[in-house]
C-alpha cells in the first residue's frame, strides 16, 4: 500500500518556521560573505548510514522556500531502504540559497528518516507475529504530525493524535473517578457514541475488572511477556490489546509472541537517533 504523503500546505508552517529560526534577523552570514549570489551549483543528499528515508518533501520545501528556482530532484521515496553512499535527492540552482536552506533540509530529513528507520527495525523485530507497532503522543512538540508520518514511512501505525479523537483511560482516571468500572461507565455515558474507548491496566486484576465493561481495547502496561500471554488468553478476543512499556529491539519479538495485537512504544518518536545524511556538492560554477 503506497504511503499517503503529507500536503505542502501542511508542511510549508513547520519549515517556513525552521527556516526564521535559523536564519534570524540578519540571515545567513557566513554565505552571504563567501558566495556570489550568480554562483551555481549541483548537490546530492546522501546517505552515510543504512536506514529507511522520510521526509523529502520537507526538504525540498526547505530549498524551495529559499528560492522557488532551486530544482530539487528526489531520487528515492518516504518509506524506501536506503544503503550507505546511495544518493536520496539532487538539488540545484543558487549556491547561495541551497546553502541557506541546507542545514533545516537535513535537520528534518535526518531525524524523521531516524524515526522511520527504527520504526522498520521493530518492524522486523516483532514477525512473523501479528503484533503492529505504534507510536504514542510521546512527540516533539509541533512535530507530531511529521513524526507520526515517518512512523507510518517505517511501517508502523499511529496510535490516537491527540486528546480529542480517542478515550484513553489512564492511572490518574481511574484514580480521580474511584475505580476502574466507574471510569469507563463514566468515559462511556459523555463520548461520542462512535468514539473508542481504550482502558490502560497494570495487573491481571484491575483487567479482570474490566472485562465485562463496554470498552474497545485494553492497554496492558508494563507486563512482562508471560503476563501478556495470560492477559491475552483472559481477554480471549472481546476487545483489541496493546503491550506498552519498556519495548526494545530485544524483546519486542518476545512481546510480540504473547499475541498482543498492537505494541506502543515512545522512543521511537521523542528519542530515535538521526539517520545521517549529507549534503555533498557535486559541481559548481
Amino acid at each position: 500500500m503506497p504511503l499517503s504523503s503529507l500536503t505542502d500546505s501542511e508542511l510549508k508552517p513547520l519549515v517556513q518556521k525552521a527556516l526564521e529560526e535559523d536564519l534570524g534577523t540578519a540571515g545567513d552570514v557566513t554565505t552571504d560573505a563567501i558566495v556570489s549570489k550568480k554562483h551555481t551549483c549541483r548537490a546530492a543528499m546522501i546517505a552515510r548510514k543504512e536506514g529507511v528515508v522520510a521526509g523529502l518533501d520537507l526538504a525540498r520545501l526547505a530549498f524551495q522556500l529559499c528560492n522557488p528556482d532551486v530544482r530539487f530532484t528526489p531520487l528515492k521515496a518516504d518509506g524506501d531502504s536506503v544503503q550507505p553512499n546511495d544518493t536520496l535527492a539532487t538539488v540545484q540552482g543558487s549556491s547561495h540559497d541551497i546553502l541557506k536552506a541546507e542545514r533545516t533540509a537535513l535537520n528534518f530529513l535526518c531525524h524523521l528518516s531516524g524515526v522511520a528507520t527504527e520504526t522498520h527495525k521493530l518492524v522486523e523485530a516483532a514477525k512473523p507475529h501479528k503484533a503492529r507497532i505504534s507510536c504514542t503522543r510521546k512527540t516533539t512538540p509541533g512535530l507530531r504530525l511529521i513524526e507520526k508520518y515517518a512512523v507510518r514511512a517505517g511501517g508502523g501505525v499511529n496510535h490516537r493524535f491527540g486528546l480529542h479523537d480517542m478515550v484513553l483511560i489512564k492511572d490518574n482516571h481511574v484514580a480521580i473517578a474511584g475505580g476502574v468500572r466507574p471510569a469507563v461507565l463514566a468515559a462511556r455515558a459523555s463520548a461520542d457514541p462512535e468514539m473508542k474507548i481504550e482502558l490502560e491496566v497494570d495487573s491481571l486484576d484491575q483487567l479482570r475488572e474490566a472485562l465485562d465493561l463496554p470498552i474497545d481495547a485494553v492497554l496492558l502496561d508494563n507486563m512482562p511477556p508471560e503476563q501478556l500471554r495470560q492477559a491475552v488468553t483472559m481477554i480471549n478476543g472481546r476487545f483489541t490489546t496493546e503491550a506498552s512499556g519498556g519495548v526494545t529491539l530485544v524483546n519486542v519479538q518476545a512481546i510480540a509472541a504473547s499475541g498482543v495485537d498492537v505494541i506502543s512504544v515512545g522512543w521511537i518518536t521523542h528519542s530515535a537517533p538521526v539517520l545521517d545524511i549529507g549534503l555533498d556538492l557535486l559541481e559548481g560554477k
